[in-house]
C-alpha cells in the first residue's frame, strides 16, 4: 500500500514539474514576442495625416520644383560626362523625382484617383523635360568615350530590384514617422538612383545609342516601379483610410479602377523581378563555368569569352586548337543540370586556333631554353679550361725560376723584375733577357748578359737614351751582373 502511495506521489511530482516547465517556457515565450512587437511595431509612430499632406506637397511641378529638376538634370549629366561619382550623388539628393512617384503608390492604397491623375502627369512631364535637357547637354557636349558612370545605369539586375524596394520601403517607413527623418529621405534619394538613368537614357538618344536608351529607361522604370510598390505595401500595413467619395456608385467605379490599375503595374513588376532573377542566376552561373571548367583546366588557353543571354549562347576563343573531343567535354559540362541548372538550353560557340601554332610555339620555345643551357654549359667549360691554362702557366713559371736558382746561377725571378721595370719606367712596351754568346775575334767566345727593351714610338731617342742608362743600372744591380748590354728592339 506505501509503495503505491509512493508511486502515485512521485507521478503528481513529475507532473507537476512538466507543467511548471511549460508554463515557464509559455512565458519565456510571450516575452520574447512581446519584445519583438515592441521592437518592430510603428503604427503608434505613424501620422495619417501629416504623411498624406506631405506626399501630396511633393507632387505638383511647377516654379521652383521645375527649375530644380533642371538644375539636377544638368548636375548629374556634368557628373556623367566627368565619371565623377560624388557629383552624380550631388545629383540625386536635389532631384525632386521621388514625389510623384510616391503620390502613385499611395493613390493606389488610399483608392485616390484624382492623386493618381495628378502624380501620373507631374510625373510624365518631369520625365520628358529630364531627358529633353540631358539631350540637349550631351548633344552639346559629347563625351569623348564612355566611362563606368555610364556604363552602371544601362543594364540593370536584380541588385537593382532589390535596391528599389528595400529603398522604398525605408522611404516610406520614414514619411509616415511622426517628425520625418531628413537623413533616411537623403539616404533612399541616392540609393535607389531615380536621376543618373534619365540622363544616361538622353545621352543614349544624343548618341544615337538607343541600347542605351532602352536599359537606362528599363532601370528608371524598375526603381519607379518597386518604389511605388514598396509605398503601396507600407500604407497598406499601416491601414491608412481610404479616400473617401460622396457617391457609393463613384466610390465603387474609383476603386475598381484603381485595382485594375495596380494589379496592371504589380504584374509587369513581378514579372521583371522574375526576369532580372532569372538573368542574375544566369550570369552567375557562366561566370563559375568559365571559371570552374576553363580557366582551371591548363590544356586550354582562353584569350577572350562573351555571352548572349537572350540567344542563349557563350562565345569562348581559345589561342590553342580545341579538337572535337575537348569540345564534347565543355557542352557537357555546361549540360550539368546539378552544378549549371540555369544554362540547360545554352549553347557554346568556340573558337580555336585553325592551325597549331600554340604547339609550334611552345616545341621552338623548348628548342631555344635547351639551346641555351647548352651554350651556358659549353661557355662554363671554357671558363674552366681558362683557369686550369692560367694556373699551369703559373706553375711553369715558378718550377723555371726555381732551377734556375737550384743551379746556383745569378738570377732573380724575371716575372718580378719585369713587372718591376714596367712600374718604374714608363714607356716600356716588352723586355727580354738572356745569357748570349759573342766573340770579337771570332776566336775567343764570350757569354754576355743581353736585355732586349722595346720602347714606346712616341718617345724621342733622347729620352730613350736617358732611360737606358738609368734602365742598366738598376738591372745590374737587381740581378747582380758586373756587366750588361741593352739592345733596342
Amino acid at each position: 500500500m506505501q509503495e503505491e502511495i509512493k508511486k502515485e506521489n512521485s507521478a503528481k511530482t513529475s507532473e507537476a514539474s512538466k507543467q511548471n516547465i511549460k508554463k515557464d517556457a509559455k512565458g519565456l515565450w510571450n516575452s520574447i514576442k512581446t519584445f519583438l512587437i515592441e521592437l518592430f511595431d510603428f503604427r503608434d509612430d505613424t501620422d495619417h495625416e501629416a504623411t498624406i499632406a506631405a506626399i501630396k506637397a511633393d507632387i505638383p511641378f511647377k516654379g521652383a520644383t521645375a527649375w530644380i529638376l533642371l538644375f539636377a538634370v544638368f548636375v548629374a549629366s556634368i557628373g556623367l560626362n566627368a565619371n565623377s561619382t560624388a557629383v552624380v550623388i550631388g545629383a540625386m539628393l536635389i532631384s525632386p523625382l521621388m514625389g510623384p512617384i510616391l503620390g502613385l503608390g499611395m493613390s493606389f492604397a488610399l483608392n485616390d484617383i484624382d492623386t493618381f491623375k495628378k502624380s501620373l502627369l507631374n510625373l510624365g512631364i518631369m520625365i520628358g523635360l529630364s531627358l529633353f535637357a540631358s539631350f540637349l547637354f550631351f548633344y552639346l557636349f559629347p563625351l569623348s568615350e564612355d566611362n563606368s558612370e555610364l556604363l552602371g545605369r544601362v543594364s540593370p539586375d536584380i541588385r537593382d530590384v532589390l535596391i528599389a524596394f528595400f529603398g522604398g520601403l525605408a522611404l516610406m517607413v520614414a514619411r509616415t514617422k511622426k517628425g520625418t527623418v531628413a537623413s533616411v529621405i537623403f539616404g533612399v534619394a541616392i540609393a535607389t538612383a531615380l536621376m543618373p538613368p534619365l540622363c544616361t537614357a538622353g545621352y543614349g538618344l544624343a548618341k544615337g545609342n538607343f541600347t542605351y536608351f532602352l536599359g537606362a529607361m528599363y532601370l528608371f522604370i524598375i526603381n519607379t516601379i518597386f518604389i511605388a510598390l514598396a509605398t503601396f505595401l507600407v500604407l497598406k500595413l499601416l491601414h491608412f483610410p481610404m479616400h473617401k467619395y460622396a457617391n457609393t456608385a463613384k466610390r465603387k467605379r474609383y476603386s475598381t479602377i484603381a485595382t485594375i490599375i495596380g494589379l496592371s503595374v504589380m504584374i509587369p513588376a513581378i514579372f521583371t523581378f522574375i526576369t532580372v532573377f532569372q538573368k542574375n542566376q544566369m550570369n552567375t552561373q557562366i561566370n563559375s563555368y568559365i571559371k570552374n571548367e576553363i580557366k582551371i583546366n591548363k590544356y586550354l588557353q582562353l584569350i577572350d569569352w562573351d555571352k548572349d543571354i537572350e540567344k542563349k549562347e557563350i562565345y569562348l576563343n581559345f589561342f590553342n586548337e580545341v579538337n572535337e573531343a575537348t569540345e564534347n567535354d565543355l557542352f557537357n559540362e555546361l549540360a550539368d543540370a546539378k552544378r549549371y541548372p540555369n544554362l540547360a538550353d545554352f549553347k557554346l560557340r568556340i573558337k580555336g586556333s585553325d592551325t597549331k601554332s600554340f604547339e609550334l610555339i611552345t616545341t621552338a620555345y623548348t628548342e631555344k631554353r635547351e639551346e641555351l643551357q647548352e651554350s651556358k654549359n659549353i661557355i662554363s667549360g671554357l671558363q674552366k679550361q681558362l683557369t686550369e691554362l692560367q694556373e699551369t702557366v703559373f706553375s711553369l713559371n715558378n718550377r723555371i725560376e726555381q732551377d734556375a736558382l737550384n743551379k746556383n746561377q745569378k738570377v732573380v725571378a724575371f716575372s718580378r723584375i719585369a713587372k718591376d721595370a714596367k712600374i718604374r719606367y714608363a714607356g716600356i712596351e716588352e723586355i727580354g733577357f738572356a745569357n748570349v754568346l759573342s766573340s770579337k775575334d771570332f776566336i775567343k767566345i764570350d757569354t754576355i748578359p743581353l736585355a732586349t727593351i722595346k720602347w714606346n714610338l712616341k718617345l724621342v731617342d733622347s729620352i730613350i737614351a736617358i732611360k737606358e742608362i738609368a734602365l742598366r743600372s738598376w738591372l745590374q744591380k737587381e740581378m747582380e751582373l758586373d756587366t750588361l748590354f741593352i739592345k733596342r728592339n
